[in-house]
């Protein structure tokens, strides 16, 4: 196993999640609901399965994809989605 790449996903995903709408959510039923740990069991399960298909997912397009492409339209979505986040906030 690349434990740097085990380091760096769970790092990216770990922040990237933190104070997302879905871990309020699972705030909001955990604290309302008598049986916590079954709201902590589904959200462990629902994220593994979102990951899983986007590890899924990610394979399949880098098979079909040769790298540079695959880094080149990921660039660009980024930027895109970037560009999108300023435009809409310089309009407020």
């Amino acid at each position: 196993m690349d434990w740097q790449l085990f380091g760096l996903s769970f790092l990216t995903i770990f922040l990237a999640e933190i104070g997302d709408k879905s871990q309020l959510a699972a705030i909001a039923l955990g604290g309302s609901s008598k049986s916590p740990r079954a709201v902590f069991f589904g959200s462990i399960t629902a994220l593994i399965l979102a990951s899983s298909l986007g590890v899924i997912a990610g394979g399949g397009v880098a098979q079909l994809l040769p790298e540079k492409v695959l880094k080149a339209v990921a660039a660009i979505g980024f930027a895109l989605m970037a560009v999108k986040l300023l435009w809409s906030n310089s309009q407020d």
